[in-house]
């Protein structure tokens, strides 16, 4: 599989991950830094094995900063922007949608290209 389908693939995973935190009011993360924090997440998503540290890393460190509302639906839609039109297998969204758990990262909704980023809070 490509690894542009399969970064956009799990920049869209980490969208959903950076979906629980508390509100503020405009949003401040933008998708260069999402790019940014999870292009370590790529070989993984692409192949499976061993999570990279610096995945789980970026993953950890883009949740935090995802502190509010705005910040969390801007993350979600500019990876669903990414990701849409985009083929992908049922293997790597399973791997994909695994991240967040693999990196100690505990999110209260399933990871899925259908999620609703206005329902993001």
């Amino acid at each position: 599989m490509d690894s542009s389908v399969v970064f956009k693939l799990a920049c869209f995973v980490f969208a959903c991950v950076v979906v629980s935190s508390a509100p503020k009011a405009e949003a401040e993360i933008q998708c260069g830094q999402v790019v940014r924090y999870l292009t370590p997440c790529i070989s993984y998503v692409s192949n499976g094995g061993t999570v990279p540290a610096e995945c789980c890393s970026g993953i950890k460190s883009l949740y935090s900063l995802a502190q509010t509302t705005a910040d969390r639906q801007s993350v979600c839609k500019c990876l669903k922007q990414a990701v849409s039109g985009v083929p992908y297998t049922a293997f790597n969204l399973g791997l994909a949608a695994g991240l967040p758990n693999k990196c100690g990262v505990n999110i209260p909704y399933k990871i899925s290209p259908s999620t609703d980023c206005s329902n993001v809070k």
